[in-house]
């Protein structure tokens, strides 16, 4: 209530004491004029309060029109941030996609270089690893696959879906030429066919395996990076956001570490 109001409720409620002392002592109505200033107090005090009423109105109008953009505001900038999460995961989705397109180019022509050294370890003929206190008859040729060749098959059953097949030719590469410059290969591969068949703790394991004991192979990044990938896929945001970190820090100008970045910052989202 303002002040006016209540100043005209107290000339109100006076000339109404008045009235009444009026009539108590004088035993009649109270005077014409007296009626008329309550008459006009009252007409007063209604004005007033319809212009209160009135503000009120045009007060609460404003914050619900405030209210109103405020939340179609709120709804914009939400559906906005929706779009760039959408936009930013598309990205990153096609620069997998793209890293993956080159690695496949660079794995075909490693592909060739493995067939030919394969067909020469062929037609050459590759001797058996020797074992202590065997010997071998005169004139006898114990050959066996070479690196290059057990690669090659690996692939090939790989290629065909047969899992456990391929990573056993991967394993008896590596059982047999732990220092051939294919063994990182192999190793991959082995953690690629455990991820084929879904067994994402084997396969983690053996992309860690790669990234420790062939620090220097460029498969190292890229197992690395798959980890950190199936980390996050799977919920756990800080490993996940962890291995990003190694693979920008230990290798710093490859691929991986340029797609580790985009997905850190998406991570902080």
């Amino acid at each position: 209530m303002t002040r006016t109001s209540r100043i005209s409720l107290g000339r109100l409620a006076s000339v109404a004491a008045m009235t009444a002392v009026a009539m108590g002592v004088s035993g009649c109505f109270a005077t014409q004029q007296d009626i008329r200033v309550l008459q006009g107090d009252i007409s007063l005090l209604r004005t007033e309060q319809a212009t209160a009423d009135s503000a009120r109105r045009l007060q609460l109008d404003r914050v619900i029109r405030d209210l109103r953009t405020a939340n179609d505001s709120l709804r914009s900038l939400g559906s906005s941030f929706i779009r760039f999460r959408s936009d930013v995961s598309t990205n990153l989705s096609s620069i997998d996609q793209q890293l993956l397109q080159v690695q496949e180019l660079t794995g075909q022509s490693q592909r060739r270089l493995q067939e030919v050294r394969a067909s020469l370890e062929e037609r050459q003929g590759t001797p058996a690893p020797a074992t202590p206190g065997a010997t071998t008859p005169a004139g006898a040729t114990d050959a066996t696959p070479g690196p290059n060749q057990l690669f090659q098959i690996a692939r090939e059953q790989m290629m065909q879906g047969s899992n456990a097949s391929a990573r056993q030719g991967f394993q008896d590469l590596l059982d047999k030429y732990p220092k051939s410059d294919l063994a990182a290969e192999a190793q991959f591969y082995i953690a690629e066919t455990y991820a084929a068949e879904n067994n994402t703790s084997a396969a983690d394991s053996v992309y860690a395996r790669v990234a420790s004991k062939y620090a220097g192979s460029p498969r190292a990044a890229t197992a690395m990076y798959k980890r950190a990938v199936a980390a996050q896929n799977a919920g756990r945001t800080d490993d996940a956001r962890t291995l990003f970190n190694q693979v920008v820090k230990k290798y710093p100008r490859s691929d991986e570490a340029a797609l580790s970045r985009d997905r850190l910052r998406a991570l902080k989202q």
